[in-house]
């Protein structure tokens, strides 16, 4: 069991529910590791979106306030901070606004940037994972450290009836290593 194929196995598993949506950069078209995880998601269920982090999130929170499981790719932990106000201001705080009216369901798919071969310089490869944690209070961030933890924080992801979102953090390395 490969990392990358672990991934590829695990969009493929959230392709089959019919309320999810794959929305981000790179994701029709090729540009990231990631696109290649999205091979088999049948285009109907992509939505390539341009550089504008806040524009996407917001489109995936309004996705997700109309029923649907957007899964928001963000191809670098440093992309995603450019969807801050979205991220904390509004999908971690819907529950509570809603006072539990709505319970909206992300997937919020990035990676700590690949530095091997080539290091791309330090604004792509940020781990900003504990500092969010200590920021969102209903939003769950799964740290995918082995393949074999690929599919079932996935799973859990979609699954989920507790009303939270998940970020799910990808190393870039591991794409080629593990």
């Amino acid at each position: 069991m490969k990392y990358a194929d672990e991934l590829t196995k695990a969009m493929d598993f959230l392709a089959k529910d019919p309320k999810t949506i794959f929305l981000g950069q790179a994701v029709e078209y090729p540009g990231t590791a990631m696109t290649n995880t999205l091979k088999n998601v049948p285009k109907k269920k992509l939505i390539e979106i341009p550089v504008a982090e806040e524009m996407q999130l917001g489109i995936s929170n309004g996705l997700a306030l109309n029923n649907f499981i957007p899964i928001s790719i963000f191809p670098r932990w440093n992309f995603l901070l450019l969807a801050t106000n979205q991220l904390i201001n509004h999908l971690d705080k819907f529950e509570v606004m809603s006072q539990g009216l709505f319970k909206t369901k992300v997937i919020i798919r990035t990676s700590i940037g690949s530095q091997r071969p080539l290091h791309p310089q330090h604004q792509h490869v940020g781990d900003f994972t504990e500092a969010f944690k200590k920021v969102l209070s209903t939003v769950d961030i799964i740290r995918l450290e082995e393949p074999k933890d690929v599919i079932p924080a996935y799973e859990k992801a979609l699954e989920r009836d507790d009303g939270k979102s998940t970020i799910l953090v990808e190393y870039g390395d591991y794409y080629n290593e593990k």
